[in-house]
């Protein structure tokens, strides 16, 4: 039963901003408690909770932005329980796939209980360094390694569960979840993979060779990922929003945290497929009577 939303706001766009301030507004109209953590609130002039009481009231929350913002939200609310909707304020996205002008309605399909929460997996990534961890992340949509801004391949060693694949001579490589399958992973060629499927996608960021394909993993193996050679602009991207400086020798180990997911809610009317569709218009008809 939802009966506080959270709300979680781009507060770098006047329309997120605008469209936030009529939420707010149809909230108290409706007598329907809208709960801000402190830098929206601070923007929006409205009263301030902690982030600790934000997360342990809210029973789901609207997120207003983009996919970025929806990721940066998906950090927030990891190890809690609050599902998230995200309502796009710029182009359509497939994580924020709301749409303005129906915010109000698909909010009173959300409080009236007319909704779906579908769990999405996360990547745990562990950065070691010799016998020290240097970093630990989560990553809804994907980790990345890449090289810097020279022109230079790099040399990634990889292994699956501790079994040697291949050293892959590229400009980096890409792992990503099914929920990320349409980000990046998709620009260089990845797999569109439904998010209901558990597995992880191992995506080659051009590659020197005809013979580096994209990958699907299992849910229970593990990516280990260890530079060579003495390149220093190596980085690895959390979500393509963070990123962390990677030394030759570092490892990078990758896989699905078999605990920690985080809700996203849809509506009958924004399934995944029906999104597909809407996003590279399949099925469209050409005004010669052909499909696109």
């Amino acid at each position: 039963m939802v009966k506080t939303l959270g709300l979680l706001v781009n507060t770098q766009k006047r329309s997120a901003l605008n469209l936030a301030e009529k939420i707010l507004r149809w909230g108290r109209k409706q007598k329907i408690r809208l709960v801000l953590p402190p830098h929206e609130a601070h923007v929006l002039g409205e009263e301030e909770v902690s982030d600790l009481a934000w997360k342990e009231t809210v029973d789901a929350a609207i997120v207003l932005g983009g996919d970025g913002t929806f990721l940066r939200a998906a950090r927030y609310v990891i190890g809690h329980n609050i599902p998230l909707y995200g309502i796009n304020v710029g182009h359509l996205g497939f994580l924020s796939c709301g749409k303005v002008e129906n915010a109000e309605h698909d909010l009173e399909l959300i409080i009236q209980g007319e909704h779906k929460v579908q769990y999405r997996q996360l990547l745990h990534g562990v950065v070691s360094r010799g016998k020290r961890q240097k970093h630990e992340v989560y990553a809804l949509n994907d980790l990345v390694v890449t090289k810097g801004p020279f022109a230079r391949l790099i040399a990634l060693d990889i292994a699956v569960s501790e079994r040697p694949l291949n050293v892959l001579y590229a400009d980096g490589i890409i792992i990503a979840t099914p929920t990320g399958s349409t980000a990046y992973s998709l620009s260089a060629g990845g797999p569109i993979v439904p998010p209901h499927l558990s597995c992880m996608i191992l995506t080659p960021i051009c590659a020197h060779t005809l013979y580096s394909r994209p990958m699907v993993l299992s849910e229970s193996d593990t990516i280990t990922i260890t530079p060579q050679g003495q390149h220093r602009e190596i980085m690895l991207t959390q979500d393509g929003q963070l990123g962390y400086e990677l030394l030759p020798g570092d490892c990078i180990s990758v896989s699905l945290d078999p605990e920690k997911k985080v809700g996203i809610i849809t509506l009958p009317e924004n399934d995944y497929f029906t999104l597909l569709q809407e996003k590279f218009q399949w099925g469209h008809r050409t005004t010669d009577g052909g499909e696109e």
